[in-house]
């Protein structure tokens, strides 16, 4: 077996160039005579612009130009388009409302950090110098930034056009039956939740690099991204109304996505047109307050939902009826993630006669809400588990039990009976199973006591999560071989954001082609090269880059055949790769006569017929993988301050045949870190002026590693269906199912002081007033 095969540990092979320093992200790019933009910002939520000086800037020291509103609607320029806008229509079929979001505000701002003009200037200091001198007359107009609060009658509309701020009124599912199971029922459990808003804060901060070229009226937009072909298609057609292939999009290393790179914003678009106007290369970099007020944010959802059990604890039916904030603007796919992304994922792992969700989305004067690690998923498995563990109390069961009641068995998969997931493996018990002997569940209750005995007050909560991941799309992939420096290159529509995708790819590869890792050159986003690519979201990464590969190795090894066949004066149809017994030769089976796979690329290089030896691969995926997993999380709080900390967690993933455990182990263990982030303190709050509270790092909590335990984490590998690798997505499965076992966690801890419910996040001074309450009421 080669030493990068599939399935082994194989350490990260980019791991020593990022350490090391030599990662190239995009503002480690730079092109001669390059000139910096800084962006003029809104500090009002809502107001409209009465007038814009810049005379004063254009007068600065190192400017070149400055551009306004007026200056980007005479250049013809469109919009930040999304495309999820088309995708949905309200319950009743009617469109939903879309808002116009221009490049640069026209004539009114809807939240602070709104984009009101562009300084280009010589230096980056000479443009943020020129940057305080653009005087903006503001008239402010009423804001609102509360999620519910949008819905109110006498709530000021940020839309004037729309009549209100309800953006849809979206459902999936009957309601009927739902409401008939609830009347039936034995039991009703119900939860009103808050999903909290998220900070991406994604390590490396936004950057974009345009340049125009004027001999052939052609674009070339460096920018950190999570894929190069659907941004550039997005700023071609809408931003910049341009033909598609008049603009090259490039990605090199990304420090981190998580959703958020995703999207078009108006700064790449402006960098390009900037160029063209002025004839040089124009830079942009946020800065850290920059990415806290433009950045799109994650979450922020007002939930409640019901859950109606019988006798014995089977589920009759779910019902959850949701606000969504979607911000100011409607997001690339704000409007998709409250509602499609997680439809039906709000029945969880249970089999469920009847499901109802109705989801109504608002606009705010808020920064824009879209993906964020999980998009949509993390938000229903938090509904659902929330309401089983309730449930469970309500009713007398275990955590377990309840589960156990209820979840989909091995025997009816694959599954066709909706409203339960369409499942096509999984053993749902044998994780919860494994998970509570690797938690230690029996032995819970004298942990709990010996920690009263301290003063302390133990909680243990259970989530078991489910997750749909990413389906319905074709990606793309190119191997080359190139016999000048001994290599093999491989280009895929997938863009690593630090996941570790260099490494996977070198695996398929090196297992396909029989070549060493070291051999092998993985190389990032490049627009020019494939003539497609889905990008990365949806923890759909390695099946579609791997059965983009695949096809790719196919076509490369049939060409090779073919240069084989000839050279070696056989027939084609005797010709065999050994690729998959570790050896990069094609052979005359039952001969000894063979030739190196380089040997044929160079054959291939020297005959112009033949051209660059490599294979060009397709791939379409059609069905969903579904990873899930059960976590468990004990969790200590002082019973004196109010402090706490996560004493264990466990999760016991099955995500169908793992590539490569460490990158696995990185995923999960970065997903429960989010996860449990955002459920102990992560939070972004905006007073009632549309003003964010936690607009820095000295205001936003951000998890650390001292605030977690070891994980305790493992598998059970149940193929997925799905695909021919039978891999499911471990992206984001961690965020999915951490913060209700943390919650639940929470809850089961204060239990002696009659807590039911508690939001994220929990922070200690919630815990506190909390305590302190109870000890009162004792009183």
């Amino acid at each position: 077996m080669v030493k990068f095969g599939v399935g082994q540990p194989a350490r990260r092979v980019e791991d020593m160039r990022l350490v090391s320093g030599k990662g190239r992200f995009t503002d480690d790019i730079s092109l001669p005579g390059q000139l910096y933009a800084v962006m003029v910002r809104s500090p009002h939520a809502h107001a409209r612009i009465a007038s814009i000086d810049t005379e004063d800037a254009k007068a600065a020291p190192g400017v070149v130009a400055i551009y306004t509103g007026k200056d980007a609607e005479e250049a013809g320029l469109g919009t930040v388009y999304s495309p999820a806008a088309d995708m949905l229509k309200n319950k009743d079929g009617t469109p939903i409302f879309k808002t116009t979001r221009w490049l640069i505000a026209r004539d009114r701002v809807r939240h602070v950090g709104d984009l009101v003009a562009m300084v280009v200037a010589e230096t980056p200091a000479q443009a943020r110098d020129a940057a305080d001198l653009v005087m903006v007359d503001y008239e402010d107009l009423p804001v609102i930034a509360d999620t519910a609060g949008a819905l109110a009658a006498d709530a000021p509309v940020i839309w004037e056009e729309n009549g209100s701020n309800l953006a849809y009124d979206w459902s999936i599912g009957e309601a009927e039956p739902v409401e008939a199971a609830m009347k039936a029922a034995h039991h009703v459990t119900r939860v009103k939740l808050i999903n909290n808003r998220i900070v991406v804060a994604a390590m490396e901060p936004r950057a974009a690099l345009g340049n125009y070229e004027a001999d052939r009226d052609h674009y070339t937009l460096y920018v950190c991204s999570q894929g190069v072909h659907g941004m550039r298609t997005n700023i071609a057609k809408h931003s910049l109304n341009i033909p598609v292939e008049k603009l090259r999009v490039v990605t090199e290393d990304v420090g981190g996505g998580f959703g958020m790179k995703t999207f078009v914003y108006p700064e790449y678009p402006l960098v390009l047109f900037a160029s063209k106007m002025i004839g040089r290369p124009v830079k942009w970099t946020a800065d850290r307050s920059e990415s806290f007020l433009t950045d799109s944010q994650g979450r922020d959802h007002v939930t409640e939902a019901a859950l109606a059990l019988d006798k014995d604890g089977k589920i009759l039916a779910v019902k959850v009826d949701t606000i969504a904030n979607l911000g100011a603007y409607q997001s690339q796919f704000g409007p998709f993630i409250p509602s499609l992304a997680p439809r039906g994922m709000h029945v969880g792992v249970y089999m469920v006669p009847a499901m109802h969700n109705h989801v109504r989305a608002v606009y705010t004067n808020t920064v824009p809400v879209d993906a964020y690690r999980g998009a949509g998923r993390p938000e229903a498995s938090y509904v659902i588990e929330r309401l089983m563990e309730k449930a469970a109390r309500e009713m007398g069961l275990t955590p377990d039990d309840i589960r156990r009641r209820n979840f989909v068995p091995p025997s009816a998969m694959p599954l066709n009976a909706a409203p339960s997931l369409p499942f096509d493996s999984g053993d749902f018990e044998r994780n919860l199973n494994d998970a509570m002997k690797r938690a230690d569940v029996s032995g819970f209750a004298a942990r709990r006591a010996a920690a009263e005995r301290e003063g302390k007050l133990l909680g243990l909560g259970y989530s078991y999560y489910v997750e749909r991941t990413a389906a319905g799309m074709a990606d793309y992939a190119r191997i080359s071989v190139d016999p000048k420096d001994g290599h093999v290159h491989v280009w895929t529509g997938q863009q690593t954001n630090g996941q570790g995708h260099e490494t996977a790819w070198t695996q398929l590869v090196s297992s396909r082609l029989g070549i060493d890792g070291e051999k092998i050159k993985v190389h990032l986003g490049d627009s020019d090269v494939l003539p497609g690519g889905a990008g990365t979201g949806g923890s759909k990464a390695l099946y579609m880059a791997g059965g983009a590969i695949s096809d790719a190795s196919d076509k490369l090894i049939e060409k090779g055949r073919e240069i084989a066949a000839n050279e070696l004066e056989a027939a084609k149809a005797d010709i065999e790769y050994r690729g998959a017994d570790g050896e990069p030769v094609f052979v005359v089976a039952g001969t000894d006569k063979v030739i190196d796979l380089f040997a044929v690329a160079k054959i291939a290089e020297g005959q112009a017929d033949l051209g660059e030896f490599a294979g060009d691969g397709e791939y379409t995926q059609k069905g969903n993988t579904f990873p899930n997993g059960a976590h468990i999380c004990e969790v200590e709080i002082d019973a004196e301050t109010g402090t706490y900390r996560v004493t264990r967690f466990t999760a016991v993933d099955d995500f169908g045949q793992i590539l490569n455990p460490l990158l696995v182990a990185g995923q999960v263990h970065g997903g429960i870190v989010q996860g449990l982030g955002q459920a102990m303190g992560e939070h972004a709050v905006y007073d009632e002026n549309g003003q964010l509270v936690t607009g820095s790092f000295m205001d936003y909590w951000m998890p650390r590693a001292s605030d977690f335990p070891d994980f305790d984490v493992s598998y059970n590998e149940i193929p997925a269906r799905s695909n021919a690798l039978g891999v499911k997505g471990a992206g984001e499965a961690g965020t999915v199912g951490a913060p209700a076992a943390f919650i639940n966690a929470m809850i089961d801890a204060l239990a002696p002081y009659g807590i039911e419910e508690i939001d994220m996040p929990v922070t200690p001074v919630k815990l506190w007033e909390i305590l302190q309450r109870g000890r009162k009421a004792a009183e």
